[in-house]
């Protein structure tokens, strides 16, 4: 699993970017959400992930939102 903050939210269109730790910007799109609403995503919140390849470069997959203790 990698990790990253959602970098942006395209809410009208159901996608976003992630910007991982290792500095990637990946896409995703809300369908690829494990665990939580996409309406419920914020800018800066902390999320894993799984990368997978796509026609147009990586897209993020089993996207979890990572909860505070």
């Amino acid at each position: 699993m990698h990790t990253g903050k959602i970098k942006k939210l395209i809410v009208e269109r159901g996608f976003g970017f992630i910007s991982a730790t290792d500095g990637r910007e990946i896409f995703f799109h809300q369908s690829s959400l494990a665990d939580a609403k996409f309406s419920e995503l914020a800018k800066d919140q902390l999320v894993e992930f799984e990368v997978e390849r796509a026609d147009k470069g990586p897209c993020a997959v089993n996207v979890r939102v990572v909860k505070k203790d």
